[in-house]
């Protein structure tokens, strides 16, 4: 009797493990591929990385989770739950926001709340204003979630074929429209308009160049926010180990040369150490202006072309230190507004550091089970234009000093004050994140298409594949999650598809035999 061993797996290979890879990985190992996941730094995560300090490590990255609906799937894949391997604790208060005339505002989880919140600040006409603002806000997230978030490839027809089955969408979208002059129709106070403005900013971009649409990123949050026990970091390292356990390998500190290409397919990655490792898929998980640009290799410089030509998004300057607070409660998230609500993005689109900026303090220690403990672990954040990584250093004295008045006005104060050495610049994500140039959320969003501009998971290289913040469905670690859906369901269908072609011609063949 002859004995037929079962085929090897199929062998896929991902470029970077920020979030978008790790989930690309749990996908792919779930679906039967040997997969090795490419690290060039000494630990996963990509943004989502940390800092040492006295206290612990210190998130100097993104800060909080929202759509948790996306990490439950995804943890589903491999037969298990979200809540087997992190804490999450879900906020009643999704962000404190401080203004320099003394005025503060929370919002909250439970939505009636906020609306006598709003009212006790601004009045009851802003609390109505608010009311219409997040009715539009909903029916937008909802009509764009199937046709845009949740799918691999949007088109604009079925935009269009959405829209015009719902004529009501059209004024909610304000097509014409800024988000700004959005704002400005929405709301008669000047700091309601200052707050929901900054939502832009969550993507890169500027409430006065960002389309109306963009108004629907308040409802991720306004759906509930979530703090990961012990900090963000704790989600990418569970995610890596539960890799482990289902046979990954894993490989930090694995610098990528250039990708081979033959007859059309991406057939091995070249290591800078000399290996070469064969796949019959291959993910890159980073900024697809890496490949546009020839940075692995000149195989991949046809793809991804309009990321040499978009403008990229918005940088930060971000302060991540351990120290003793003095001054007002703070909650997990706070932000603190310039005076000038318009300077800011007058500095960033003229390529400037602004001058005045706001900040955003996250209180990392605050929000989770416990009282925080006498050191505390703080992220502060600012936009900052992109930067490239070969520009000179920057002086940030000047920044830190700002800052820090502005903080003192706000009466606050740290013990010990922060240095500038507890900062990474834009420059310093332009040489860890390859040809990013510095931007943080790959292009700009500006303009009505933005969106739909983003390179997608499939490439004109069969096999090659596209996951991450830079491509579609856009920024934001739900976003790269979903990314990470997207590449692996094109994958999967591409298999099923190539298989059953495969079958029809050995079964025409037979028949012709």
């Amino acid at each position: 009797m002859t004995h037929l061993s079962a085929p090897a797996p199929l062998r896929a290979v991902i470029i970077g493990a920020g979030i978008a890879g790790l989930a690309c990985a749990v996908r792919l190992r779930a679906a039967g591929y040997a997969v090795t996941l490419l690290e060039r730094h000494d630990a996963v995560g990509g943004k989502i990385r940390t800092i040492p300090s006295p206290a612990g490590p210190i998130d100097a990255g993104p800060t909080v989770l929202t759509m948790r609906h996306v990490f439950d799937d995804l943890f589903a894949q491999l037969g298990t739950t979200l809540d087997d391997h992190v804490t999450l604790i879900k906020q009643d208060t999704l962000a404190r926001h401080f203004w320099p005339d003394g005025s503060q505002l929370d919002l909250y989880a439970d939505h009636e709340r906020s609306i006598g919140a709003i009212r006790a600040f601004a009045g009851a006409k802003a609390a109505a204003q608010f009311t219409r603002f997040c009715a539009r806000t909903r029916s937008l997230f909802s009509a764009f979630d199937a046709p845009m978030m949740q799918t691999a490839d949007p088109r604009i027809t079925t935009l269009a074929a959405k829209v015009l089955a719902q004529p009501a969408l059209i004024p909610a979208m304000a097509p014409l429209s800024t988000l700004r002059g959005l704002l400005q129709r929405s709301f008669d106070d000047p700091r309601l308009r200052q707050l929901f403005g900054r939502y832009a900013t969550y993507v890169g971009g500027s409430p006065t160049h960002a389309p109306a649409l963009l108004s629907l990123i308040w409802q991720a949050e306004a759906q509930g926010v979530w703090v990961v026990e012990g900090g963000m970091h704790k989600l990418t390292q569970a995610l890596a180990a539960l890799l482990d356990q289902h046979g990954v390998d894993t490989r930090t500190g694995a610098h990528v040369d250039r990708i081979e290409v033959q007859q059309g397919r991406a057939s091995a990655v070249h290591l800078s150490g000399g290996a070469r490792l064969p796949c019959d898929v291959l993910v890159h998980a980073g900024d697809p202006r890496a490949l546009a640009t020839g940075a692995l290799g000149p195989s991949t410089e046809h793809l991804a072309p309009q990321t040499t030509r978009a403008k990229r998004s918005f940088s930060a300057r971000v302060l991540s230190f351990a120290a003793t607070p003095h001054g007002p409660d703070l909650a997990h998230h706070n932000v603190f507004f310039a005076a000038d609500a318009e300077a800011e993005f007058r500095d960033l689109l003229a390529c400037r550091v602004p001058s005045t900026p706001s900040f955003y303090i996250c209180a990392l220690d605050r929000g989770q089970t416990g009282t925080p403990p006498p050191l505390e672990r703080f992220e502060i954040i600012t936009n900052a234009p992109a930067t490239a990584a070969d520009n000179p250093p920057e002086d940030l004295s000047p920044w830190l000093h700002q800052i820090t008045q502005q903080m003192t006005q706000a009466g606050i104060t740290f013990s010990p004050t922060p240095t500038t050495d507890a900062v990474t610049p834009p420059h310093v994500f332009a040489q860890m994140f390859p040809a990013s140039l510095g931007a943080l959320y790959g292009q700009t969003p500006h303009g009505l298409t933005a969106a739909l501009n983003r390179p997608r998971a499939r490439t004109q290289i069969t096999n090659l594949y596209l996951a991450g913040g830079g491509t579609h469905p856009g920024a934001g670690v739900p976003m790269a999650t979903l990314s990470a859906r997207h590449a692996a369901e094109a994958i999967l269908n591409d298999q099923t598809s190539t298989s059953t072609s495969a079958r029809t011609a050995m079964r025409g063949g037979m028949s012709t035999a």
